[in-house]
C-alpha cells in the first residue's frame, strides 16, 4: 500500500532524493507526486504496509485563542511537539507565497519545522508550519501555517493530476491607496485598480481597460489585490465569469472566459 505525505515545496524542491522517518524510526524512500510553489505545497508518496495516518481538522472552525501544538524537527534533533495558541487568522500580505492565508501561532517552530503539522488539541490537522518572522534565526513567537483547507485542495488536484490549475484573466493590478482613490474620484479603497491588461488576453478580449477598478468576480466582492487574486485563481479555465468594473465612474459589467494562470518561473539559483 502507499501513503501520501504532505509537505512544503521548499523543502524538497532541491532534494535529489527525499527520505521519509516514521515515528518508529523506520526510514522509507519517497517519490515527489506534485507540487505548487506558489502555496509553498509538494505532496510526496511512499510504499510501506500499516502506515498511520492523520486525520483532516477544519481551518474554518479555527478561533484565536485556540490551543494549537507544532510538530516537526527542529535543527534536526529529532521528533518535537510544540505548544502555543492561534494568534492571528488569515494573515495575508507577508511576501512568502503567492498564495497567503496564514495562520499565525506562538507555538514554537524553528528551522527544521517546516512541512510539519500544526494541530488542534483532538489531534486532528489544522495547519502546515511553513514560515516565522525571527531576528535571531530561531523562534520568536510568530509562526505560520498554511491552513489545511488550502492544503487540502492542492493535495486533491495533484493527487488527481500531478499539478494544480488555477484560474488566470491576465491583468496587472494595484492597490487602490487613498491618493489612488481621489485622483481616480473613487468614493472607496476596496476593489483593485487595472494597472495594465495583457494584449489578446481574456480580460482584454471581454473589453477590461487599464483604469478600470475592479469590484466584484462572480457576485463576491474584491476587498484588494490580494483578495481578487484569490477569487480568479479558484475559477476553472474555461469557464465564463461575469466581472463588475467602476469605470470612470460607471458600473460596467463584463464577461471573460477564464484563462489558465501560467507556472511561475523556477528561481534561478
Amino acid at each position: 500500500t502507499s501513503g501520501y505525505v504532505l509537505t512544503n515545496h521548499h523543502v524538497v524542491e532541491a532534494a535529489d532524493e527525499i527520505e521519509v522517518a516514521l515515528a518508529d524510526g523506520k526510514k522509507l524512500l519517497a517519490k515527489l507526486v506534485g507540487n505548487d510553489p506558489e502555496t509553498d505545497i509538494a505532496v510526496l508518496r511512499v510504499n510501506s504496509e500499516n502506515l498511520p495516518a492523520i486525520s483532516f481538522g477544519s481551518s474554518e472552525t479555527l478561533r484565536v485563542g485556540d490551543v494549537v501544538l507544532a510538530i516537526g524537527n527542529p535543527f534536526g534533533v529529532g521528533q518535537t511537539v510544540t505548544s502555543g495558541i492561534v494568534s492571528a487568522l488569515g494573515r495575508t500580505g507577508l511576501g512568502i507565497n503567492t498564495f497567503e492565508n496564514f495562520i499565525q501561532t506562538d507555538a514554537a517552530i524553528n528551522p527544521g519545522n517546516s512541512g510539519g503539522a500544526l494541530i488542534d488539541a483532538a489531534g486532528n490537522l489544522v495547519g502546515i508550519n511553513t514560515a516565522i518572522f525571527s531576528r535571531s534565526g530561531g523562534s520568536m513567537g510568530i509562526g505560520f501555517a498554511i491552513p489545511v483547507s488550502t492544503a487540502k485542495m492542492v493535495l486533491e488536484q495533484i493527487v488527481k493530476s500531478g499539478s494544480v490549475t488555477r484560474g488566470w484573466i491576465g491583468v496587472e493590478v494595484q492597490e487602490i491607496t487613498p491618493p489612488v482613490a481621489e485622483s481616480f474620484k473613487l468614493a472607496s479603497t476596496r476593489g483593485a485598480l487595472i494597472a495594465g491588461v495583457l494584449r489578446g488576453g481574456p480580460a482584454d478580449k471581454a473589453g477590461v481597460k487599464p483604469g478600470d477598478v475592479l469590484v466584484e468576480v462572480q457576485g463576491k466582492p474584491v476587498a484588494d489585490p490580494a483578495g481578487m487574486l484569490n477569487l480568479i485563481a479558484a475559477l476553472a479555465p474555461g469557464q465564463s465569469a461575469k466581472v463588475k468594473l467602476k469605470r470612470q465612474g460607471q458600473d460596467v459589467d463584463a464577461t471573460v472566459t477564464v484563462g489558465r494562470r501560467p507556472k511561475p518561473q523556477a528561481r534561478a539559483e
